[in-house]
Parts: structure tokens; C-alpha cells; sequence
């Protein structure tokens, strides 16, 4: 059984168990349980799945949250030719790391 559920602009396909990388929500603290209500798609034990989000308007997908992960370091430069200039900066994003716990139909 799996969900693809949305947050804040994007889709993540998710099942019981998983842990997933999502955008760094600063106001959810470790150990915190989340709710995700905008259930795109559902899929049934017997493989059928429900599609749109009218049909999946009782469907649940709980998470809790594990901690803040950072992603690999990604450097620019800009480099200005015969000017002996060059300006590197780097950044790293942050994420909320979750574990999907349940997924609640009904």
C-alpha cells in the first residue's frame, strides 16, 4: 500500500516505514507526529488505486519527525577573465527528515 501525498508544492510517493527527505519545516521539533492531509493518489490492497483529491478527502498519511539533515554542499563560482577576480560561495539546504508511520483510509 502506498500514497503519493503533497507539501508545500511538492509530491512524494510514500509508504509504511520509509523515511523521506522533505522541506525543512522549522516549526516541527524531533519525536513531533505530522499530518498530511492532501492525498493525491491511494492505493488499495488489492493493487487498485483511487485517484484525485475529492476521492481521497478522508485519507491520512501519518509521519513523525526524526530530525534536520543538511544536503551536500553545492558551490558556485563566478570567474572574471583577465581581471584576476573570482568569488566562490557555497550552500548547503536543509531538510526535515520523516518516517511515515501509518496511512489511515476511512
Amino acid at each position: 500500500m502506498y500514497a503519493i501525498i503533497k507539501d508545500r508544492g511538492k509530491q512524494y510517493k510514500v509508504r509504511t516505514g520509509e523515511r523521506h527527505l522533505i522541506d525543512l519545516k522549522a516549526d516541527a521539533d524531533v519525536g513531533d507526529m505530522l499530518e498530511f492531509e492532501d492525498v493525491l493518489v491511494c492505493s488499495q490492497e488489492d493493487g487498485n488505486a483511487v485517484i484525485g483529491t475529492h476521492e481521497n478527502k478522508n485519507v491520512k498519511v501519518l509521519a513523525e519527525v526524526e530530525g534536520i539533515k543538511k544536503s551536500k554542499k553545492c558551490m558556485t563560482v563566478k570567474f572574471r577573465r583577465r581581471k584576476e577576480s573570482m568569488t566562490r560561495r557555497g550552500h548547503r539546504e536543509k531538510y526535515t527528515q520523516i518516517k511515515i508511520k501509518d496511512i489511515q483510509v476511512g
